[in-house]
Parts: structure tokens; sequence; C-alpha cells
């Protein structure tokens, strides 16, 4: 099933950076849709599929909502809200009308949790650029750093980016159960038409690395 939210379509302008190496035009219509990705509902299957055993750079933390969200790298900072799904398993997104919110599937792990947490933000909507505009030009090595509730700040290290189309979406890669508290970034991405929006979604998996107290 395809992941997706019930928004509405909105025309909007694309503003793509100069760095990016996928297709767009310069006129498109934003969807609400695209940031949320395809292949299954998140987690469905995860409970019930056996960890990957992988190194770890972290004891998994104890649940705590994301508040924050920052990526040095391309310069954002962004409040996080809650995400859920519907009857019908679609994932939500942050609405068109917030975009410099980023939202967190609030049914799966948090960051930092033992597990995959998620989270979602748009590329561009009516009113221009997004929050994860520039969310496919981050490269290994590069770090994302969740503010949570509990005052910790958990910091991940990116270990790889990639783009797949909605049709080919990696559910169990993308979603599945891992040995290590792990984060993934998304987005919409690749070609786009009017009729069906973006064609893609950009994917930045990470895992923990170190935490940090946030100051007083």
């Amino acid at each position: 099933m395809t992941l997706c939210v019930t928004f509405s379509l909105v025309t909007g302008i694309v503003w793509a950076s100069s760095d990016s190496s996928e297709d767009t035009s310069s006129v498109t219509a934003a969807r609400g849709s695209d940031a949320a990705g395809g292949g299954a509902p998140p987690f469905r299957r995860a409970p019930h599929a056996p960890a990957k055993k992988v190194p770890t750079s972290h004891a998994p933390l104890v649940h705590s909502r994301p508040v924050k969200v920052a990526v040095p790298a391309i310069y954002i900072e962004a409040p996080v809200t809650g995400l859920g799904l519907d009857a019908k398993g679609r994932l939500g997104a942050p609405p068109l009308s917030k975009p410099k919110l980023v939202g967190w599937y609030r049914k799966g792990p948090s960051p930092g949790e033992a597990g995959t947490s998620l989270i979602v933000g748009h590329r561009d909507t009516a009113t221009g650029p997004a929050i994860f505009l520039n969310l496919n030009v981050l490269r290994r090595g590069d770090t994302v750093k969740v503010t949570r509730a509990d005052r910790r700040i958990a910091v991940f290290t990116v270990d790889e980016v990639k783009t797949y189309t909605k049709d080919k979406f990696p559910d169990e890669k993308v979603y599945g159960a891992t040995g290590r508290p792990e984060l993934r970034l998304m987005t919409c991405g690749g070609r786009f038409d009017k009729k069906n929006g973006y064609s893609a979604n950009v994917v930045v998996f990470a895992h923990l690395t170190s935490l940090k107290k946030q100051a007083a």
C-alpha cells in the first residue's frame, strides 16, 4: 500500500537548489502526500522481523518525544509535530501551511530509542521552499541533532542518502527492525507531474552516535 496523506493538491513553485541533481520544473504543484513516501505503512511488520546485528555507538534511550530537529550541514532547525496513520494506514505529513515544520511518526520509536524513528518534512509548498528542500545533498558523516522533551539531544550520524521511486520503495530497509537506534529523514524527490506528484522519495539513513544535554 502506498503511504499518502489526505491533503488536497496545492499549486506552487518548486525552488531547486543549485547543487540538486533531481529533475524539477519551474512551476509545479506541491502535494501533501509526496513527502510521506511509498511502500507499506511504516512499522506494521517491524515487530515481527528479526533485528539486524549491527554495531551500536550508544545504548538506546527511553521514550521521549522529539521537539526540535537540526541539520547543521544544510543550516536548518525545525520544530516537530506528531504524525499518525489514518484508517487506511496512510501516513500523515505536516500541514502545507507550515513549511518549516517537520513531523515525527509518533507510533514508532522516538529518536534515540531502540528501533527506527521516522521524521518527514516537505520539500516545497505553494509559498516556495520548505524545510527539507536540500535533504538530498546530505552525505555520509553529516550529523542530525534531535532535541527531545527530556532535554537530551540525540546526535545521529548519516550512513547514506538514497532516492527511491514510489513503486520500488524498500519498506523493510526504511522501516524495518534494527539492532541499534536509527533515524530516517524523508521528503519528496525525483520527477514531478501535476497528476501524480513527485515520483520518488529521498531517504536519509542515520544512526545514534552521541548524546548531549540541552543547555539550561
